[in-house]
């Protein structure tokens, strides 16, 4: 029970001596998450969530909605400048308020704790599980692939490679910080090897005169006007993940100067690698040829390399795997700071005092990403609710200029000029407007789903008199005091400890 009770600690800041009491004698080390993300850290987490395995397999969307290959290209970069836009505004907001949480902690810092919950219970409930199923899903796929190939991969394979995938990026977030850190940097240069071997063949296709794909590029009748709007949403969803490194801005190190360089530097990086992707796509490829593939990357790897097309779905599969590792590092921080705050169960705030890692915050997610995957319609629910991603971060965004006004005295190391982050909210509730007109019925729904957290604010924060086991499960009602008080928390935590010892049977004994 002694090392039961030591396996854990609140983060809320109690020193913990020798013996794991917090109150006796001089504290030895605080435990806390630490300072452990570099600038190249900072950047890999940064370009590995947001390159994940759409520019490999269809990239198709701005094309068939711009019109042409020359207006195409433009809207791939106009988009690389409004996210960096919206990068730079998160740039703002992290050097300023100097806690890990990304959107929740904005919001929270700007608008208070009602309008902070709803954006945390859409996440929980749906936008975070359903998502990291997505992109294990087509880990699962492309990893076996090549295993399978020419014929397909069974449904029931897919699956159980996709757990496998969530199951050791659980793992290996729950184990280690820095050895996360170390593979998402693997992966990351995994990704820009997988774009370069694209890229500079077909760069050299270029030069060696191969532009038949780029005559009439801009050509006036088969530009779509209407249609613009959608290719610019295709764009910003290519470029989603800049906000990652917002969500661990404590684990930063020196973030005053870190989160701007890591923002710009990524978002140059993937800019320059998206245009030069889709333009070494053009040399080997038409516009209906591409509209027609079903994985561009590995179209154009036939086309121009032969066998080797069969190393693609592994690098696709590299890819995925780094966005799924990226993004459970940076969203297990938002949990783990609403915990703190008060927002969800204390337990999700506590640390290993030994690894250092926010591990009940990082496998809460476990169960419902399986749960969805195996029960759910996954694609339905993302219709339903990717749109609420743009909301809250134009709401967030809107924040900064709101806290410009309201603080006017807040500390702002980095600061950046009103009319970014003006254009970059303006075009956050664009996109929401583009969503309800385009499908009424999804966003509509979506729009219902995310209200129902109203009443859960109001049932599970706001009224104070709750059933006693749910003020010890949530710790509200002590929530200055220590767990192991609780006689009933001994009992949770013990249970808690034996999943995990299920889950991770490499676990050390002292555990």
């Amino acid at each position: 029970n002694e090392r039961k009770q030591r396996v854990f600690q609140v983060s809320a800041g109690y020193p913990l001596n020798s013996n794991g009491d917090p109150h006796a004698g001089a504290p030895e080390e605080k435990v806390e998450l630490r300072k452990k993300v570099t600038l190249l850290r900072g950047i890999s987490i940064i370009i590995g969530t947001i390159i994940g395995a759409g520019i490999f397999i269809s990239p198709k969307g701005i094309l068939k909605n711009s019109g042409s290959v020359g207006m195409s290209l433009v809207v791939w970069i106009a988009c690389g400048i409004l996210s960096l836009f919206g990068a730079l505004s998160y740039a703002e907001l992290g050097t300023c308020i100097k806690k890990s949480g990304g959107h929740y902690t904005y919001i929270l810092e700007a608008f208070g704790p009602q309008v902070a919950f709803v954006r945390l219970w859409v996440d929980m409930i749906a936008i975070r599980p359903a998502g990291l199923a997505v992109i294990a899903l087509a880990f699962g796929r492309y990893i076996l692939e090549p295993i399978f190939m020419p014929c397909g991969v069974p449904e029931i394979a897919i699956k159980l490679a996709t757990t496998i995938g969530i199951t050791m990026v659980m793992y290996l977030n729950s184990m280690s910080v820095s050895w996360t850190a170390r593979i998402q940097i693997f992966l990351t240069f995994s990704k820009l090897l997988a774009m370069a071997i694209i890229i500079v063949p077909g760069l050299y296709q270029l030069f060696k005169g191969e532009t038949k794909n780029f005559e009439n590029a801009f050509e006036v009748n088969t530009i779509d006007l209407t249609g613009l709007p959608l290719a610019f949403y295709s764009g910003m969803y290519a470029y989603a993940g800049w906000f990652y490194l917002n969500f661990v801005t404590e684990e930063v190190e020196n973030p005053e100067r870190t989160v701007p360089l890591a923002i710009c530097i990524s978002m140059v990086i993937v800019m320059i690698c998206y245009t030069l992707t889709n333009v070494a796509y053009y040399t080997v490829m038409s516009a209906e040829e591409l509209l027609a593939s079903n994985a561009v990357a590995v179209t154009f790897a036939e086309k121009l390399m032969g066998n080797f097309s069969f190393a693609v779905p592994v690098f696709v599969a590299l890819s995925c795997f780094g966005s799924m590792n990226g993004c459970l590092f940076a969203i297990s921080r938002m949990f783990y700071v609403a915990s703190r705050e008060g927002q969800l169960p204390e337990v999700l705030s506590m640390i290993h005092i030994r690894r250092h890692t926010p591990l009940p915050a990082v496998i809460v997610l476990y169960p419902i990403t399986l749960l969805i995957l195996f029960l759910g319609d996954i694609y339905s629910l993302l219709n339903f609710m990717s749109f609420l991603r743009w909301l809250f971060i134009g709401v967030a965004v809107v924040g900064l200029i709101y806290l410009r006004y309201t603080r006017p005295d807040m500390p702002r190391p980095f600061k950046v000029p009103i009319f970014i982050p003006a254009v970059f909210s303006f075009t956050c509730f664009f996109m929401v407007f583009l969503s309800l007109y385009s499908d009424p019925i999804n966003t509509g729904i979506g729009f219902a789903i995310s209200l129902t957290g109203i009443p859960a604010y109001f049932i599970f924060i706001h009224f104070e008199r709750k059933p006693k086991w749910f003020q010890k499960l949530s710790g509200q009602r002590l929530h200055k005091c220590k767990w192991e008080t609780s006689e009933y928390a001994q009992k949770f935590l013990s249970s808690y400890t034996l999943i995990i010892h299920i889950m991770m049977p490499d676990m050390p004994s002292s555990f």
